[in-house]
């Protein structure tokens, strides 16, 4: 590795201390040498180098004195971390010697940072009022739970086990615990063939656009939906054709007849938060076997119901396998550590394994087994029940607090899930009250970003519950409320 960072020509009009010294200079401004970085010896650089002891360093000596490195009496040299403040005029660098950096506006072909996504700071816990969805709160994760299922996944017979290259193939332990503990809480029962692990389920709607969508492709997706379903859709071609979602969720319309694929968030509609009532889940199925479209189904937030049993998945009620079923782990235990899951027919499955292959191999067996062991030790249920009693008095709170703070809110009572979805009266800039609220601590989502029109309406927002604590709702939602007026 030194020998390619520091590269020396006995044919160059440099000397070799020199070159040495710009070699290393370039390496600390490159930050290819980290402040506080450690060097080699002299002898060792030396011997590696093929080059005289005294070269390196008189070189290192003269690094000192122009401020690239610091020198330690007993360990040798670091980087100064000060030397990047110095800027290249102090070497008198000049990096156009080697013809100038690349155009990158050129060379890239698919831009994506500029579609519109929900953002979040990412220092949201600092805030003292953060309404923040797709957190967590670290008081409700089981920790002395979670280290059990670490230590057991850390032992000898198992880390040998989880520790190789597994290609494409997932911790079959996880497998076994999402067909047979995780999908019958939703009445799904399958086989191993049918199941694939991804990062999260947001990868999983990834390697589906990738595997399923071309240009000639029509998307239903719901109106307002999660943007970055639309933004992977358009990342592979396929047309979007944004469907209403009234109080039932999404709306079963005659437009669905010329999609081929429809995206639905029936348990807890994203962000709406809305559950598709049976009988329209069987409607919608109907129509998909009438109309020979295939429906995905994210299932997040499914088990975090208030009122007891919750309403089968409709993959559950599929009988022709037109239901591509998408879960999520990360989303119950903790949003950073990425595990979902899909369902689907074998033929599809295959297929997306080998997708996910030439992207990633396999998600990292170290946290599929750790999870595995979570749920086989029946964590996971209680977890389960344990979100949901926190949800739900937090939820009632919410409620509370609008009702009381703003009561010319509109919106509905959650009956589950993490979050609710509010309106506001007409006249109302909800970006500029979020913009505003932020100044002071509090954050929430606007609702713009989840309609994909060119004019979107400014008077909802999303409010969270999951990462928030318990004593900071009702003040949060009355300095909400104060926020929200002046903007009349």
């Amino acid at each position: 590795m030194w020998q390619q960072l520091l590269p020396l020509s006995r044919q160059s009009e440099v000397t070799l201390q020199g070159q040495l010294r710009r070699a290393i200079a370039r390496a600390v401004l490159n930050r290819q040498l980290a402040p506080g970085a450690a060097l080699l010896s002299s002898r060792r650089l030396a011997e590696m180098l093929k080059v005289g002891r005294n070269t390196v360093t008189s070189a290192y000596q003269l690094l000192v004195d122009d401020g690239y490195l610091i020198a330690h009496s007993r360990t040798g040299f670091s980087v100064n971390p000060e030397a990047l403040k110095n800027g290249a005029e102090a070497f008198n660098f000049d990096s156009s010697s080697f013809g100038g950096r690349p155009d990158w506006d050129k060379r890239i072909s698919s831009t994506t940072s500029h579609l519109s996504h929900v953002v979040k700071p990412a220092n949201w816990r600092s805030y003292r009022f953060p309404f923040v969805y797709g957190q967590f709160d670290p008081t409700l994760l089981p920790m002395a739970a979670w280290r059990e299922a670490s230590q057991m996944a850390l032992r000898s017979p198992s880390v040998q086990d989880w520790a190789g290259d597994w290609v494409d193939l997932d911790d079959p332990l996880l497998v076994e615990q999402i067909q047979q503990r995780i999908l019958p809480r939703r009445g799904i029962w399958t086989s191993p063939d049918r199941i694939l692990v991804t990062i999260g389920a947001q990868q999983a709607m990834y390697l589906l656009s990738a595997v399923l969508f071309t240009r000639a492709t029509t998307v239903a997706v719901e109106q307002p939906g999660y943007p970055d379903i639309r933004n992977i859709c358009s990342l592979f071609g396929a047309r979007v054709a944004g469907i209403p979602v009234d109080e039932h969720g999404l709306r079963p319309m005659r437009r669905l007849r010329h999609c081929n694929y429809v995206f639905v968030s029936p348990s807890h509609q994203n962000p709406a938060t809305v559950t598709m009532p049976l009988g329209r889940r069987i409607e919608l199925l109907q129509m998909a076997a009438q109309h020979d479209f295939v429906i995905i189904e994210d299932d997040y937030d499914s088990e975090l119901t208030f009122l007891g049993d919750a309403t089968p998945a409709l993959k559950a009620l599929d009988r022709d396998g037109r239901v591509i079923y998408v879960g999520s782990l990360s989303k119950t235990l903790a949003p950073g550590l990425r595990l979902g899951f899909l369902v689907a027919d074998p033929e599809l499955i295959v297929e997306l394994r080998a997708m996910r292959r030439l992207v990633i191999r396999h998600p990292p067996t170290n946290n599929q087994r750790t999870a595995a062991f979570f749920i086989a030790l029946g964590h996971y249920n209680t977890l389960i029940s344990r979100l949901v009693r926190a949800y739900r008095e937090r939820a009632e709170v919410v409620t509370q607090s609008l009702r009381t703070h703003l009561p010319e809110a509109v919106f509905q009572p959650p009956s589950g899930g993490s979050a609710m979805w509010v309106r506001v009266p007409d006249g109302i800039s909800i970006r500029q009250a979020a913009a505003k609220a932020a100044e002071q601590g509090l954050l929430f989502d606007s609702g713009h970003v989840f309609f994909d029109q060119d004019d979107p309406p400014d008077v909802f927002f999303r409010l969270a519950y999951s990462s928030i604590q318990l004593d900071a709702i009702e003040p949060g939602i009355r300095l909400l409320a104060e926020v929200v007026r002046s903007q009349l």
